[in-house]
C-alpha cells in the first residue's frame, strides 16, 4: 500500500489523501494511523482518492470506517476488538440520514464500488468522478 498526501492551493483547507494498491489487513491500521496523525495536523476535510485502490477487503472497511470517524472528531472503535467494529459500522450506516460532511470519496474502481454498495457505504459517503468538483464539493 502507497499513501500519499497532498494540500491543494484552494480558498479552503482540504487533503487529498490518494491511497494506492489493496487496503486489507496487511495496511489497514497504517492508513488509520495516517488518518489520525493528518487530523491531528489540523486536517478536518478529507478526500480520499481511491482511483489506484484496486481491492478493499472488510478490514479496508474498518479502515474507511475509522478516517469518517476521525473526520468528524470522533474517537473509532479499536480497529482489533472483532466482531463490535462491524456493529459499530453497521450501526452507523443505518443511523446515517445525511451524507459524511468531512470525508468524500474520489473515483473508486469499479470492484471497490461494488464494495461500497454491498455494505452501504455508498449510502453515506459522498463518490465523486470529477477531483475539482469532490473539492469544491467541500466549500458549500
Amino acid at each position: 500500500m502507497k499513501i500519499s498526501v497532498e494540500q491543494p492551493e484552494l480558498d479552503y483547507p482540504v487533503t487529498v489523501m490518494q491511497l494506492e494498491g489493496a487496503l486489507d489487513a496487511s495496511c489497514y491500521l497504517e492508513v488509520i494511523e495516517k488518518a489520525k496523525s493528518i487530523y491531528l495536523a489540523g486536517t478536518r476535510d478529507l478526500l480520499l482518492d481511491f482511483s489506484q485502490l484496486t481491492f478493499m477487503s472488510s478490514a479496508g472497511l474498518v479502515a474507511l470506517h475509522s478516517i469518517a470517524l476521525i473526520m468528524r472528531g470522533e474517537l473509532p472503535p479499536d480497529p482489533e476488538s472483532g466482531w463490535s467494529v462491524f456493529h459499530a459500522m453497521s450501526h452507523d450506516i443505518e443511523q446515517s440520514v445525511q451524507l459524511e460532511k468531512h470525508c468524500k470519496l474520489l473515483n473508486p474502481q469499479p470492484r471497490v464500488v461494488k464494495t461500497l454498495k454491498i455494505t452501504g457505504y455508498d449510502r453515506i459517503l459522498a463518490v465523486y468522478t470529477d477531483k475539482q468538483e469532490a473539492l469544491a464539493s467541500f466549500s458549500a
